[in-house]
């Protein structure tokens, strides 16, 4: 298999690339803070939110890799190969963002959920896939903490929406109505309806997709030829025989992710009730002051996405990775025992150094390793990767929450904590030169 030599790109050719992860972001990060209080809000239990959000892990497992499957068997002259998935998602998330805040009951909202997770998980791999068909390898690693830097602040801006918005229009001690969504949070979904398709516009726009090698395309012609139920099956060949030939740092690597983003779900489930818990806070102050947590560590993740690069090139990519992952768990260790609003934001400079780390490097790492024609489908068995352990935990955690840990979100949230020290111990088996030259071998 012949590849393209790819060009070098400037700065700003990867900045305006990325563009668009600051919509897909925007939404993400009102699923992290606003959805859960929008579920109690509309009369969910605490103990319900974890099978509430199976959406996020069924559509991400089925979704994701389907796409990328088929995104690497595309090829459009108008239109490219990633870019009409990832618009078409956009323009699905941003509807079910719109229509949120005007759930009128609890099965509304979920049902949305579904919706809006299937239009995001259609953005976000051939999005993932995209900055990888475009860059060398020597500007992956740029690539992806640009990448990381408009995770960061897609998710600062939805949540500063969330907390500013409840102090401007909350109405300050007016007490939440049971059953009813406050029309403050109405405004931070609306801006992520605009933004989740304004931005991915923004980057269709600006950035050409490399055209596919003759090989490629004789490949991408032998696929159109083909009837419709065997393209229809194709996808689903395409994952299987991935997943068999995967290179065993992706095992590695799964395992990592098993603790990682089981503990990330719960942190986002049970941020809210725990300030409720060790603050005294109603629901909206809860929610309130979760979205400051939020925003105080995805501005960490600005700051520091980019300066992981040389920092990652100098140590090397899994100890940065490792160590970020510990300096996680330590915070979620530190949060549930203080009380005051401000001092607890702290801890979050260490889980925004965490998760600048968690959305750059591992992919990072994998687009290095795996054969660049079948990049979109090991994108989408990395997504795999993600949601399974959150589907593993939408359908353990709540009973473990009520039966393990008494139903106490401050026992959730040091569970979480544990997680993430497991997380970082298995991180240092990641080893990237070794998986280059066994794949070589």
């Amino acid at each position: 298999m012949s590849f393209i030599k790819k060009p070098s790109l400037s700065f700003w050719q990867i900045f305006n690339m990325n563009v668009g992860f600051l919509g897909i972001q925007f939404s993400f990060g009102l699923q992290q803070t606003a959805i859960n209080p929008v579920f109690l809000f509309l009369g969910a239990s605490e103990d319900m939110l974890p099978i509430l959000n199976i959406a996020g892990p069924v559509t991400g497992l089925i979704v994701q890799p389907i796409i990328g499957a088929i995104s690497d068997k595309t090829w459009s002259p108008r239109f490219g190969r990633r870019k009409p998935f990832f618009l078409i998602g956009a323009i699905i998330g941003s509807l079910c963002l719109f229509a949120f805040p005007l759930s009128p009951a609890l099965w509304f909202a979920v049902g949305l959920l579904w919706i809006l997770d299937v239009g995001n998980n259609m953005a976000m791999e051939p999005y993932r896939a995209f900055v990888g068909d475009k860059l060398p390898e020597k500007q992956l690693s740029l690539g992806y903490q640009m990448q990381s830097l408009f995770v960061g602040a897609g998710i600062v801006l939805a949540n500063a929406s969330i907390f500013l918005f409840q102090d401007w229009f909350g109405g300050g001690d007016v007490a939440d109505v049971a059953g009813s969504i406050p029309k403050w949070l109405y405004y931070s979904f609306f801006i992520g309806a605009f933004l989740s398709v304004s931005t991915i516009l923004w980057s269709v726009l600006k950035t050409p997709e490399i055209p596919p090698t003759e090989e490629e395309m004789e490949e991408i012609k032998a696929h159109k030829a083909l009837s419709f139920g065997e393209r229809f099956n194709m996808p689903f060949i395409e994952i299987a025989k991935a997943v068999k030939e995967m290179p065993s740092f992706m095992w590695k690597l799964s395992a990592v992710y098993l603790f990682q983003w089981y503990a990330l779900f719960v942190y986002w489930q049970f941020i809210t009730p725990l300030f409720m818990n060790t603050m005294g806070f109603d629901l909206s102050g809860a929610a309130a002051q979760s979205a400051k947590m939020s925003t105080t560590y995805n501005i960490t993740t600005m700051v520091v996405a980019l300066a992981l690069v040389p920092l990652a090139l100098k140590f090397g990519s899994k100890k940065v990775y490792a160590a970020s992952l510990l300096g996680t768990g330590l915070a979620l260790f530190a949060i549930p025992y203080v009380s005051d609003p401000i001092t607890v934001l702290f801890p979050m400079v260490l889980f925004g150094i965490g998760w600048a780390a968690m959305m750059g490097i591992p992919y990072t790492m994998v687009s290095k390793i795996v054969p660049q024609d079948r990049r979109g489908v090991y994108m989408g068995i990395l997504n795999m990767m993600i949601v399974i352990p959150m589907g593993i935990e939408t359908l353990t955690f709540g009973p473990i929450f009520k039966n393990l840990l008494g139903g106490n979100a401050v026992n959730a949230i040091l569970f979480a904590g544990v997680f993430f020290v497991l997380a970082a111990v298995l991180s240092l088996r990641l080893n990237v030169k070794e998986a280059k030259k066994e794949n070589m071998g």
